[in-house]
């Protein structure tokens, strides 16, 4: 039997107004896998990003986490007329989370604008994080009932950050770290939150050839250390091409193409669309 998909987008559209951001997106990601999702700017990349984490809601479709629905809808109110995706009428359910209950269930996600609390510490950035699957309530945290409780984060926050290389720097503020440095702390980040699966938005964007190659081997240590799977979204093609099992690509919200990175490469609507056009 094969292992059910972490993650599939099943007919997926998102639509604001009479602009259809994406449209019908189909795609399913396997345990352990690292797949990429790439395509020109404005292509519906981040989009279809904050669908699956709760940001954005599906105009249209169903988003599976590990075989369950995690996010269901279809066209509603006045967007019944303004719809103008595929595969309407294919939908009965409505089926929302917020991104906090998404977070729980095991997606975390990064942002391409690095979005650190960066006047708190390196330490207290990552600390945060760990208080999404806090057990303690407004009583017992009020009257400090839940010490061990917090005694265990803070011991896990630091041995997290000594994991990624960052314990040294855990009491400077997050502003201060130099920028590929920060980029890390925002997956250390997100990795305490206790993910199966990681969302990557663009994390090598502003880095110079040399971070590049530092977070790449970065990103692979930190999956294959927690069993991660990924899936990122990326601009920097030696960085795609090195790390992805499969590559899906789209264009002005619809996947053009997917599969291995050498597939990729020599597709011709990929090449036309994003690559560059032949000589």
């Amino acid at each position: 039997m094969p292992d059910t998909p972490v993650l599939e987008l099943e007919h997926v559209t998102v639509q604001f107004g009479g602009v259809v951001a994406v449209d019908s997106l189909d795609l399913t990601i396997q345990p352990g896998e690292i797949v990429a999702l790439i395509g020109p700017n404005g292509a519906g990349k981040t989009t279809a990003f904050n669908a699956i984490t709760g940001v954005y809601k599906p105009t249209n479709g169903c988003i599976r986490f590990k075989g369950d629905i995690l996010e269901e809808d279809f066209p509603q109110g006045k967007m019944r007329k303004l719809y103008r995706g595929r595969d309407a009428g294919q939908y009965q359910k409505r089926v929302v989370r917020t991104p906090d209950e998404i977070c729980r269930l095991g997606i975390a996600r990064t942002f391409q604008n690095i979005r650190l609390f960066k006047q708190l510490t390196v330490f207290e950035n990552v600390l945060i994080a760990y208080h999404c699957h806090i057990q303690a309530n407004i009583f017992a945290s009020t009257f400090r009932l839940n010490h061990r409780e917090e005694r265990r984060m803070r011991d896990g926050a630091m041995a997290l950050l000594d994991l990624v290389g960052l314990a040294d720097s855990a009491q400077e503020k997050a502003d201060n770290l130099p920028y590929g440095k920060q980029r890390h702390l925002e997956i250390a980040r997100a990795l305490a939150t206790q993910p199966e699966l990681l969302l990557l938005d663009e994390p090598a964007a502003g880095m110079n050839p040399q971070e590049t190659d530092e977070l790449t081997s970065f990103i692979y240590d930190m999956k294959e250390r927690f069993k991660l799977t990924i899936f990122m979204i990326e601009h920097h093609m030696n960085l795609v091409m090195d790390i992805s099992d499969r590559i899906y690509v789209v264009d002005f919200g619809k996947r053009i193409a997917d599969g291995r990175p050498e597939e990729i490469q020599s597709n011709p609507a990929v090449i036309s669309a994003y690559l560059g056009v032949q000589a």
